[in-house]
């Protein structure tokens, strides 16, 4: 067994670049072992992950999306409907993170098939508290799978 620890693949879809830098700043402080990739959009989200442009010729294929809903072009729900019916993508675990509480944001969310709902906090120690408890979720609490899954039926 290799005594390095596996580097985890983040994909943030964020419009709003303060928030993505906080993203980052949490990922750093938390000491969370993840390389984090940063779209502005869905459409550019899809751009990354179908390889679409020359910029993500050698994207790595995130182990973790996290999913601001709110932003131009092509919105998270767009984006999440649009990966749950790709095959190639489906099965990539999706997290919004956002700033609405909205209850219909939320079962909208989950019903296309988000694997979790964070709504971002105003305050930044809380930030990054919350980055925090999600990089201890996803990548010191659950397995996930070592090799890429087959695509979804």
């Amino acid at each position: 067994m290799s005594d390095i620890t596996p580097r985890f693949n983040i994909l943030l879809v964020e419009d709003e670049k303060a928030d993505a830098h906080l993203v980052k700043a949490a990922i750093l402080e938390n000491r969370i072992l993840a390389d984090l990739q940063h779209v502005l959009d869905g459409r550019e989200a899809l751009e990354y992950l179908r390889h679409q442009d020359p910029r993500f010729v050698d994207a790595r294929r995130p182990d973790l999306i996290l999913l601001d809903l709110n932003m131009p072009r092509m919105d998270g729900r767009e984006l999440l409907t649009a990966l749950k019916q790709d095959r190639d993508l489906c099965n990539i675990p999706v997290v919004v993170l956002t700033t609405s509480e909205v209850e219909r944001d939320v079962i909208a969310s989950y019903n296309l098939g988000a694997a979790g709902y964070i709504t971002k906090p105003m305050d930044v120690v809380q930030f990054i508290a919350v980055i925090r408890d999600l990089g201890n979720y996803w990548f010191t609490l659950v397995r996930l799978p070592e090799q890429r899954m087959k695509p979804c039926e």
